[in-house]
């Protein structure tokens, strides 16, 4: 086990912890930043054996590494709020806690996947999901790929896909091309935007347009599309679909912060509702790499008591909230997206539970104790979030452990930890309900002691 100590903790090594992390090091405080990635730089600057990095992302990732008060545990989860102001971690090394003074939450977001006839076929991932395996290395060469969904993600996958060897036959953006005129017509207050719209800009793109089945039986072999008044038989090897990003806001929610719109809910800088706790990039709302970077750099000086230069950024980031606010109006989902799913379709991919098993009128609890719908390893991060824009159903309150996590690690939660007897069936999870799988453990209702 291993114990740390420091005067500002960063949760997330995306832009907004970057920026956040050499904010707040020019202070001179201890910093400690965690992140579940093995390297630094999160989804956005996913690195990996065939990434090559903006340059904007090197700088800062040379940067923070440059600062001799500045400590970064990568391929490392948070597990759990082990007392006041301290958390759990788990990676593979071991386990311990963190204490700390001020916290920043830097968690990101993740897809927005919504159910279809065929979404659980082999070759059917999300947008982002295979933007990241190619980063990764995967290999496209002469694969046929749809791209669906909606959002300007849609755009960097499909050039992604095109240098991985791919051959983009579709890219369906659910959006009507009004909404898209309209957002494309006021690009220019943001110039980089408009550079980069050109660069990413693919002749393949189809607006109103959105998948209705993907086909296949051991794998996929077709996507029927909308497209516009006509509906299309694609033949395809891959179909890569997602609908916008949801905030990773689990951590926040068991650590009390309020939460407005699906984020956390934070001040002029940054701070959420709770004291000493402060929040920048996707995880308090969706808005790009430009809104993160300032938002994390004003957390960072204001956790640090610099708030001098903390307000020195706000009219940076008004700029970017403006952009973030004209993303979000333009690609609103069609509310046919929400009618796909037949009664057979999955909605909880991990315990492969149907629609048509979910009575829409009864919300989270009595789903998941008569179908045990969000109750597998991802703990309902996928079905909760799809249920959510399906049935308008609230954010289920996040359960320990947040992760699945080893035993060992679990027994730091006890207030008096003791080894575990021998022989089967011997010994207990000090946890409130958990399922134990192997030599994890993940949340699950309440269980009698």
């Amino acid at each position: 086990m291993n114990n740390l100590q420091c005067e500002v903790l960063i949760i997330g090594a995306g832009p907004a912890g970057l920026a956040a992390a050499l904010a707040a090091g020019e202070s001179r405080q201890r910093i400690v930043m965690l992140d579940d990635n093995p390297r630094p730089g999160g989804q956005i600057w996913r690195d990996g054996p065939a990434v090559t990095l903006p340059a904007i992302a090197l700088r800062y990732r040379q940067a923070v590494e440059a600062l001799d008060n500045f400590t970064l545990l990568s391929a490392t989860t948070v597990v759990a709020q082990s007392g006041p102001q301290q958390l759990l971690y788990e990676n593979a090394q071991g386990c311990g806690t963190i204490d700390y003074q001020r916290l920043i939450l830097c968690c990101g977001a993740r897809e927005l996947l919504l159910p279809f006839p065929g979404w659980t076929l082999p070759g059917v991932t999300g947008a982002g999901g295979l933007q990241a395996q190619i980063k990764n290395g995967l290999s496209l060469q002469g694969a046929r790929v749809v791209i669906a969904g909606s959002g300007p993600l849609l755009l960097a996958v499909a050039d992604s896909v095109t240098k991985a060897g791919g051959k983009v036959i579709l890219l369906a953006e659910q959006a009507p091309m009004t909404s898209l005129a309209r957002f494309a017509s006021g690009l220019w207050h943001w110039p980089a935007k408009v550079r980069q719209s050109l660069r990413l800009l693919h002749r393949r793109y189809r607006p109103n347009s959105y998948v209705l089945e993907a086909l296949g039986d051991q794998r996929l072999t077709a996507v029927r599309v909308q497209q516009g008044a006509q509906i299309r038989m694609i033949a395809c090897d891959r179909l890569a679909c997602g609908f916008g990003l949801v905030a990773n806001i689990e951590l926040a929610m068991l650590l009390g912060c309020r939460i407005e719109n699906a984020a956390i809910a934070v001040d002029a800088l940054q701070q959420t509702s709770v004291a000493n706790l402060y929040a920048a990039g996707e995880c308090t709302g969706v808005g790009g790499s430009e809104l993160a970077l300032a938002e994390g750099a004003i957390a960072g000086y204001a956790a640090s008591g610099n708030i001098v230069r903390a307000q020195a950024l706000l009219a940076k980031r008004s700029v970017w909230q403006h952009f973030a606010a004209a993303v979000s109006q333009t690609f609103v989902l069609n509310p046919t997206l929400k009618t796909l799913g037949a009664a057979d379709t999955f909605l909880c991919r991990c315990e492969d539970v149907p629609l048509g098993e979910i009575d829409v009128k009864t919300g989270w609890a009595p789903t998941k104790l008569h179908s045990r719908c969000g109750m597998g390893a991802c703990q309902g991060k996928i079905c909760a979030a799809a249920a959510r824009h399906l049935f308008d159903w609230p954010i289920p309150q996040p359960r320990v452990p947040l992760i699945p996590a080893r035993l060992e690690t679990l027994a730091l939660l006890a207030p008096h930890p003791n080894p575990l007897p021998q022989g089967e069936g011997a010994g207990t999870v000090p946890c409130s309900g958990a399922e134990v799988i192997c030599d994890r453990v993940v949340a699950e209702e309440e269980c009698p002691n």
